[in-house]
């Protein structure tokens, strides 16, 4: 596991580096603060003991202090404090000496040892003890915090499978998913995971998905169908057929995608850091004002009154509140978005997400299911019902659109290719190709007008499939689409969150777009779309939109990629069958439900507000404290509070973002 490096401000930054990137193995031992997370382990019991014995010396001394304080020159005081101090302290005094030496002399490991160092040079040893302490118990809360917030993420990346069963000669060797080639047979036994995406050739399943996709409710399997690596075999043994190598497959792209999500920082975070940077020698240089400047203007005003001042305004200071808890803010709502199986590519994108004013959805495989069936098949001129039906299905023979495999489906018999000759699919019309020496075309009424078709049939409701034979019109084939389960509950529900403008871009008929559009209560429909077309349609819609007001296109991440690409957020459908979805999309939702657009608004605006919670409270806090350590009314004590208190007070917060 790649250790967290410190940023500039001397506090870990946990949104700056990749939760755990196998490719990278320059480990960064310039760990600069003592956020130890190594491994991302905690072992509470291990970290206790020092505590508990600072603990006891330090009751011991504060028990005694009248008595320990009055020894000649205080040294029974020095036996119990400063072991303590020590103990306590350890860490923050190496890690401020190792910056020092490196130049980097700002940052909170700095602004805590120069402000003990100097409360035990004005003889306030418990109150240097304490902030140690004290700090040192806040440093345990905030591990185990933070490790708490890091499970979420690690439990995504556990469905990384450990191993394939590879069949070779009737033999099964167990080996490393990397050392299966594409073809390869490997065995799926129940309870195991599947290590790589490929075709069940014989058996039947049920699987779990809930890893990959949050999704509860098993999936029946059986051959010929697709498996993904990280699902879960739950009943039945499978042969599957390798199709993709380990670092190609879907599970593979998922893992960097999660692990390196985090090094997309949000504008908020990259404000926090810019200003820590700047802060930090500010508070340093405040403090050095506070202590020397008083005692030359102020009748009566002591040195070491105004030196104790500053020393608790450099503890009050300390940033470590902001610097961790907001980068730890996002990635815990980007840990949270992956439980509910929406991949969110960056902190950034959590935040464009708070201001969409705009959803844009395609139309097949996003808002309906894209599972199509044969309804009706009306033959023109002469021909049957079931000669028309055979001429569509040889010539979407080639075609992986859902509209040829529909028909195909409904066929039900093989196809001799080697009658297709001349195959060509023309982008947002249909399919032409030469059967037998006849030239036979496939699609929308606009291809029928393009070839200069004559036909008696235009406005057909729902998907049709024109055909013509040598530039004869031969009849149609109506196809149905259902609308997906939680469409209408997202629309309803994007309208709930202030969505103000929901929008549908399709390539089909305005007919069919006209009916979904209504059933489904959008606010504009645009149809017969070719996919440059709708480029040019998402660039009008955001242009019209306000300057702050965001942009989001929902597509199935294959066919819409450039669409994806251009808007302010990409979201990509059911993106783990989909290496396009992956690659374009800012968020690539891993289920076909459009209700997990919802879900991704509200997991970026929780966090969004938590963040800047954290933000006020922290600024509000201090801001307090530091006028009254300014004017002394505060004590070392208080200070200790300031600091420690606000800083676990933000991160607990922070760490509501995954629930």
């Amino acid at each position: 596991m790649k250790q967290t490096k410190a940023n500039r401000s001397g506090c870990c930054s946990y949104g700056d580096e990749p939760l755990h990137n196998h490719n990278n193995h320059n480990h960064a031992h310039n760990h600069d603060c003592n956020h130890r997370h190594g491994e991302g382990y905690f072992e509470l019991k291990r970290e206790l003991i020092p505590v508990l014995l600072v603990v006891v010396l330090f009751i011991v001394g504060f028990a005694f202090e009248e008595i320990l304080h009055n020894t000649p020159y205080s040294i029974a005081e020095y036996i119990v404090f400063i072991p303590a101090y020590l103990l306590s302290g350890w860490n923050v005094l190496t890690i401020a000496g190792r910056n020092i030496l490196r130049g980097r002399f700002f940052d909170e490991n700095f602004l805590m040892t120069i402000a003990t160092l100097g409360a035990i040079a004005i003889h306030k040893l418990p109150e240097a003890v304490g902030v140690m302490l004290f700090f040192k118990v806040g440093e345990l809360f905030q591990e185990y915090a933070v490790g708490k917030s890091r499970k979420s993420i690690k439990s995504l990346l556990e469905i990384r499978p450990d191993y394939a069963n590879l069949k070779v000669n009737g033999e099964v060797q167990t080996v490393s998913p990397e050392m299966v080639n594409l073809g390869d047979l490997i065995v799926v036994k129940p309870g195991e995971k599947i290590p790589l995406d490929g075709e069940i050739i014989s058996g039947d399943s049920q699987i779990d998905t809930s890893a990959l996709t949050g999704e509860s409710v098993p999936r029946t399997v059986k051959v010929g169908e697709t498996v993904l690596a990280g699902m879960l075999n739950q009943t039945g043994v499978l042969l599957v057929k390798v199709t993709k190598l380990f670092g190609e497959s879907s599970i593979a792209r998922i893992l960097d995608l999660v692990e390196n999500a985090s090094s997309k920082k949000s504008p908020t975070q990259k404000f926090i850091t810019k200003f820590a940077r700047y802060y930090t020698p500010f508070v340093v240089f405040a403090s050095l004002a506070v202590a020397f400047i008083p005692p030359l203007i102020i009748p009566g005003a002591t040195k070491w009154e105004w030196v104790y001042r500053a020393l608790i305004l450099l503890v009050i200071s300390c940033p470590c509140g902001l610097v961790i808890s907001i980068p730890l803010g996002y990635f815990g709502g980007v840990g949270g978005a992956a439980k509910r199986g929406i991949l969110v590519k960056g902190a950034m994108y959590l935040d464009t997400l708070t201001q969409v004013k705009t959803v844009v959805f395609d139309k097949t495989g996003t808002l309906t299911k894209g599972v199509f069936k044969v309804t009706d098949i009306i033959p023109k001129n002469g021909y049957e019902k079931a000669k028309l039906l055979t001429i569509a299905a040889q010539v979407e023979s080639h075609s992986n659109h859902p509209v040829a495999r529909s028909i195909r489906e409904a066929y039900g018999q093989k196809i001799d290719d080697s009658q297709i000759k001349d195959y060509q699919e023309i982008s947002g019309h249909g399919i032409k190709a030469t059967i037998k020496d006849r030239i036979v075309i496939a699609g929308n009424d606009k291809l029928l007008h393009r070839e200069n078709i004559e036909h008696d049939t235009c406005d057909v409701q729902g998907t049709v499939v024109h055909l013509a034979v040598d530039n004869r019109y031969a009849g149609y084939i109506s196809i149905a689409d259902e609308i997906k389960e939680d469409a209408e509950y997202a629309i309803s529900h994007l309208k709930k969150l202030g969505v103000e403008n929901t929008v549908m871009l399709t390539g089909d008929s305005r007919i069919v777009a006209a009916k979904i559009a209504d059933e489904l209560r959008l606010d504009s429909y645009i149809a017969e779309l070719l996919p440059e077309d709708k480029v040019e349609v998402l660039e009008k819609i955001i242009s019209q939109s306000g300057k702050k007001d965001k942009v989001v296109f929902v597509g199935d991440g294959i066919n819409d990629a450039p669409v994806i690409a251009r808007a302010d957020v990409g979201m990509a459908m059911g993106g783990l069958g989909s290496d396009a979805a992956i690659e374009t999309a800012n968020v690539v939702i891993m289920t076909d439900a459009p209700s997990k657009v919802v879900q991704a608004i509200q997991v970026g605006r929780k966090t969004h507000n938590i963040v800047w919670q954290n933000i006020i409270f922290a600024m509000l806090v201090k801001g307090l404290f530091i006028v009254l350590g300014a004017f002394g009314l505060a004590t070392m004590w208080e200070a200790v509070f300031a600091d420690v208190g606000v800083a676990l007070a933000a991160i607990f917060n922070a760490t509501r973002v995954l629930k």
